[in-house]
């Protein structure tokens, strides 16, 4: 089976591209675009999706993968539709991250690091939003000052609200 980007994503990928004029390879500035939109069309970053990046971009396949493994928030495995991201930093730590990562995992009923269809919960490392920690982000959308009691209805939320991963800018 052959992978192809969705006419949306090509879409926007050429628009991207447009905005790095005289860049050596116009391209290259949309790796980060590019793969978010490649995790929204195909569910996770395989070595396949990579090299359709590649192509697509005409970047090595090496940068590609250098750049879908370096950043925490891409996935390799499929996971869930919306990826819950806790940040436990310092500043997050110390506000009480601990609970509300437990909060996620009752509410969600996945243990961080794992997935079901509908959630994956993942320990964030940093986020930055240490001025409002503890901090929690879903895609581009991030909640500020979360505490364990407002898990239950953020968790409602993302189950009404359009998957915050299919915000591509």
């Amino acid at each position: 089976m052959s992978l192809e980007f969705s006419a949306d994503s090509l879409q926007k990928i050429a628009a991207l591209s447009e905005r790095y004029p005289t860049a050596v390879n116009r391209k290259q500035p949309v790796v980060l675009a590019a793969l978010h939109m490649a995790l929204r069309d195909f569910g996770a970053l395989t070595d396949d999706v990579l090299k359709l990046v590649a192509k697509t971009l005409d970047l090595p396949y090496a940068h590609v993968f250098g750049v879908a493994t370096f950043y925490t928030m891409f996935r390799r495995e499929p996971g869930g539709k919306t990826t819950v991201r806790v940040c436990t930093n310092i500043s997050c730590m110390l506000r009480g991250a601990d609970d509300v990562l437990r909060a996620f995992e009752r509410a969600t009923g996945v243990e961080r690091g794992e997935s079901n269809a509908e959630f994956s919960v993942v320990e964030e490392e940093c986020i930055a939003a240490c001025a409002n920690a503890p901090a929690v982000v879903c895609g581009t959308r991030y909640f500020l000052d979360v505490t364990p009691e407002q898990v239950p209805d953020l968790v409602k939320f993302l189950k009404k609200a359009p998957h915050p991963e299919s915000e591509v800018v």
